[in-house]
Order: structure tokens, then sequence, then C-alpha cells
């Protein structure tokens, strides 16, 4: 579960050692994460999960370079981003790591192609340039036929699958999804979370998931437990096809007292 030393596993895309996070609020100090260490092998489908308030999203804040630790290290490629400065995190970040979030954070005065190719834009570049790369994750994703409709004309569903696609969009080493089907049914939470499997199988995209729900984390091919802000358990389910049992995870739940 730990990462250990640096030269852990040369296949580790993605290290932290230590990390802790404190909070300074009215006068009064909350250590969210206490010294917690972890290792994700390239192509790995990683789960977290842990009660409400036990740190998981601060977590994935630090991993993805959005937020730094008050102390400890992480590490994507090779490169230790918690000592990046603030421009060079920003623009690695950008390059280098995707986001999906339970709220779509699309803009909704763009459209499916404008809002997929927001990150190229942001840098200067324009849709026009990158119509092959925004074409070919618009199939990927199933959005044909929706590339001129504004995000009030799609349904809550259709528009994850935008945020899913800009988030691939720059080839990421890392799509990080904090809750990524919090606000859709069940069947449209499955198809979501389908296709990021399948971007680990067919395509080796490395993935971390945030979720509470057993059966998304089904999907994962390892499942660490947060409690308090510390790892205390996880869970190697394996990669496998069938994504339909989430018994081991309820299991492990009730094990934890969770």
């Amino acid at each position: 579960m730990t990462a250990g030393s640096p030269d852990h596993r040369a296949s580790e895309i993605l290290q932290a050692w230590d990390l802790s996070k404190v909070y300074t609020v009215g006068g009064t100090s909350l250590e969210v994460l206490k010294g917690l260490s972890l290792g994700v092998v390239a192509g790995e489908f990683l789960a977290i999960m842990g009660p409400s308030g036990s740190g998981k999203s601060t977590l994935l804040h630090l991993l993805g370079g959005l937020d730094r630790p008050t102390s400890g290290r992480v590490q994507i490629e090779g490169r230790e981003i918690s000592q990046l400065s603030d421009k060079e995190v920003t623009l690695y970040r950008r390059k280098r790591t995707g986001f999906v979030f339970q709220f779509f954070n699309l803009i909704p005065t763009l459209n499916v192609v404008e809002n997929i190719a927001l990150p190229l834009m942001i840098t200067g570049d324009t849709s026009s340039e990158h119509q092959e790369r925004v074409g070919d994750l618009i199939q990927l994703f199933g959005l044909r036929g929706r590339e001129r409709h504004r995000p009030s004309e799609l349904s809550a569903g259709e528009q994850q699958r935008v945020a899913l696609a800009r988030a691939f969009l720059m080839e990421p080493a890392i799509v990080i999804a904090d809750e990524p089907t919090g606000n859709l049914d069940t069947v449209t939470s499955r198809e979501i979370l389908q296709l990021l499997w399948e971007s680990c199988d067919n395509f080796g995209q490395t993935i971390l998931l945030v979720t509470h729900d057993p059966q998304a984390a089904a999907y994962a091919d390892r499942v660490l437990f947060l409690v308090d802000g510390q790892l205390v358990d996880e869970l190697n389910l394996g990669r496998r096809e069938d994504h339909s049992d989430s018994r081991l995870i309820l299991n492990r739940l009730q094990e934890l007292s969770l």
C-alpha cells in the first residue's frame, strides 16, 4: 500500500511520501492528512474510499497538483510536482493530468466541441487546429451528433461524457475523478464507469477514482480505504471484465466498520 522509497517500483507512475495537510480555521489547526504514502502503477485503475471527512478529496487535490501538501512529496512520471513553482505546476497539471468532478464544470456558453477543446484554447490554440483529436474523443465518448449543443441542451450523462473527453484531451499521464457519478442515475453511472475502465484496459490510462459507492469502486483494480487522513487497508481486485459484484468491497467496509 505504501510507496516506501523513491525507487520502490519502477512501474509506478505516481508516488507520494509522508503527505500531510493541515488547515487553519479561526486559529484552530485541522490535520486532514497524516503522513500518508502510496504508489500507483502505470495503467492502474485505483479507487479511494472512506467516510465523509476522511480526506479523500484533499488527497486527490494533492496528487493532482491542485493543492500543495503541508509536508511530504508527490512525484508523477519521476517529476516532483510538490516542489514546482505555481506557474510550473499549473503548466504541468494542464498537460499531464486530467480532472473529472461530480459537477461537470462545463462552460455554459460553449458547445460540446469548444468545451472539449477548452484546455487547448486556454493555451492559445484553437479547436480547429486539433480537429482530429477532438473528433476521436467525440466518437469515443458517444457524443456524435451533439457537437454543436451547449450544456443546457445535453442530459447529465452527456455533460459528464463531455467532461471526460476534455479530461482525456491532452493524453494525460493520470485522470483524476472525484465522485464523477455522484449526480447520475444508476444506468448512466455504469456507462461512465465503463468508459473509464475501458480507457485503462484498452489504452493503458491511469485512473484515480474517489467514490463512496461500492458499485463504482468495483470497477477498480485496487481499492484503498482512507479513515481520518490515514490509509488503513487495501483490497486487490485485479483487472476483470465483470464489475457487477461489489460484495468483496462491502465485506471489507463492514470489517472496517465504515
